[in-house]
Parts: C-alpha cells; sequence; structure tokens
C-alpha cells in the first residue's frame, strides 16, 4: 500500500506540474489581459502598461512563469490582480461556501441513489427496473444550467418559495440558519438531480452483476435469507465500483460546479473560477486550476485504498 501512495505521488508531482504550466501559458496567451477587467474597455495605452508593469506582465512569459514557481515553491499563490486579496485567503473564502453545497447535495444524492439503484438493481429486467432506468436516461441527458434555469423559473418567481441565488438574503439585517438553509435549497437540488442518475447507474449495475457471482448462490443454498444476501455480501461488493466514482468526484466537491454555481450567483470557487477567467485574474485562475489538480489525485488514490480495503484482493501493483 505504502508502495502505491509512493509512486502515485511521484507520477502526480509531473503531472501537476504539466497541468500548471499548460494552464498558465493559455491563460497568458488569451487576448486583453486583467488591465483591461481593471480599467475597462476604453483604458489608454499608457495606463494599461503601467498596470501590467506594476503585476510584471511586461516580463517575458518564461521569467513570469519562473517567478510563479518560486512563489509555489515558498507556498504562496501571488495575489489576485481584481481584488488585491491573497490568492490563498481568497480560495479558503469561497471554498467554505463550495463544501457546504457539495456536502449538502451529496448526502442527499448517495441516500436517493443507493436506494434506486439497489431497486434497479434487484429488478433489473422488470418494469420496476425499467422506469427507474428512463428516469435516470431522462435527468442524466438534462444540462444543469437547464436544470437551474427551470427551478428558478418555477419555484423562486413562479412559487416564490426559495431566493433565485446569492447565499444571503439582503432585506434581513441577521441571517437565520432557514434562511441560510433556502440558499442552498435550489443549488443543491439541482446538483442532486444531475449526479443521481450517475451514482445510480452504477451502483445499479454493481448490484446487478453481483446478483450473478457463485457466492450468492451458494449463501441462497445454504439457505441465507435473500434480504441477508443482499444487505450484507451484494452490498459490500456492490459498493466498490460507487467509491471510485466518489473518489474521482472530489475535485467537484472542493472546486465546485461552475455552471450551476454561475446560474445561482452561489460564492463559491466554480463561480470565482468564472469570474477570474473573464477577469483574466491569472493568479487566481491558476491557484484554482493547481487546486483541482492535486483534488483529482487525491481523488484517484482516496479511491484505490478504499477500494484495497473493502477487497483485500485488489491489486494496483
Amino acid at each position: 500500500m505504502l508502495r502505491l501512495v509512493r509512486r502515485r505521488l511521484g507520477s502526480a508531482a509531473l503531472s501537476l506540474l504539466l497541468l500548471t504550466t499548460i494552464a498558465f501559458v493559455l491563460s497568458h496567451l488569451t487576448p486583453g489581459g486583467p488591465a483591461y477587467s481593471i480599467l475597462g474597455p476604453g483604458a489608454k495605452p499608457d495606463a494599461v502598461a503601467a498596470i501590467n508593469h506594476e503585476f510584471g506582465l511586461d516580463l517575458p512569459l518564461w521569467r513570469q512563469y519562473l517567478r510563479w514557481l518560486w512563489a509555489l515553491a515558498h507556498l504562496h499563490l501571488g495575489s489576485s490582480y481584481l481584488s488585491n486579496q491573497p490568492v490563498g485567503t481568497l480560495l479558503v473564502s469561497y471554498e467554505k461556501n463550495t463544501i457546504l453545497l457539495q456536502l449538502v447535495s451529496l448526502t442527499a444524492s448517495l441516500a436517493i441513489a443507493l436506494g434506486l439503484g439497489m431497486i434497479h438493481g434487484v429488478y433489473h429486467a422488470r418494469g420496476a427496473g425499467r422506469i427507474i432506468g428512463a428516469i435516470e436516461l431522462g435527468l442524466y441527458a438534462l444540462p444543469s444550467f437547464f436544470v437551474g434555469t427551470l427551478l428558478i423559473l418555477w419555484l423562486s418567481m413562479g412559487l416564490g418559495w426559495f431566493p433565485a441565488g446569492g447565499l444571503e438574503d439582503l432585506r434581513l439585517d441577521h441571517q437565520t440558519f432557514g434562511a441560510a438553509l433556502s440558499h442552498l435549497a435550489l443549488p443543491a437540488t439541482t446538483i442532486t438531480l444531475l449526479t443521481v442518475p450517475v451514482l445510480s447507474r452504477y451502483f445499479a449495475q454493481s448490484v446487478h452483476e453481483e446478483l450473478g457471482r457463485d457466492y450468492v448462490r451458494s449463501a441462497a443454498a445454504r439457505g441465507a435469507s435473500p434480504l441477508r444476501i443482499l444487505f450484507g455480501d451484494v452490498l459490500r461488493n456492490a459498493l466498490r465500483p460507487l467509491v471510485t466514482i466518489l473518489g474521482l468526484s472530489l475535485p467537484t466537491i472542493f472546486a465546485g460546479g461552475i455552471v450551476t454555481e454561475t446560474v445561482f450567483s452561489y460564492p463559491g470557487l466554480g463561480w470565482l473560477l468564472w469570474q477570474s477567467a473573464i477577469g483574466q485574474d491569472y493568479p487566481v485562475l491558476i491557484g484554482i486550476v493547481l487546486v483541482i489538480g492535486v483534488l483529482t489525485v487525491l481523488g484517484n488514490l482516496l479511491a484505490d485504498l478504499v477500494n484495497g480495503l473493502l477487497d483485500p484482493r485488489v491489486s494496483y501493483a
């Protein structure tokens, strides 16, 4: 297991270096620059040149990259061009909102997906399984911006049950827990509706395959009850593919959904990534890409370790 961790971390370091290099080069080669976001599209050349000199953007690209790597080696991601805040502080402040939203969504998604997936897997070729499969396929085909907009039109503008976006109710002097929770309702519902089909279908397929294994027939021949077989051995073994999917979802949990957070103007890391891309705030943009890369590596590694605990026969040599 330790050899797996060392090997994965070694290859991850090279992958992250390549990822940040590509992100750095591509972001700096896009037309315009942060000076126009700060000064406006009608900015004069002298003012733009002064801003670029202040941020070191008039240096050759390779020197800018080496300066960024040197700062990264000292655990400093730089400062935002637009807000002048340290990138690390900025990411943490938005990260808290994203983690809250994603954990609420993931908890609801898992609870629903496990139930639907179990029914779908057991009744795979029967009426109940086919109905659930059709619902899953229909939800999976819906884009997140469409679901989010539909929920705003229906539950916010139409029925007035929930706020359309943001994180706080500007009409209230003091935020209550209920008011804060109401702002999570629509974006969390959007993410849940789009996450459940993925988790449920993978889990259903795994349950269906496990039910055809020899150990299930052997347990039934020994007189074990169907519920004991289903919620004992089958559930344990069927969770392995789901663990892998959750591990790969770790970057989404911490980085948020760009489209969903943008639709609801929810101040999370996905929304910050979108705003930084529009404003060409290079330090923030590359910092978020680095965080997503690290989380992707950790998610893959965590999924492998948990799968190894669930089934000691698994080998990743």
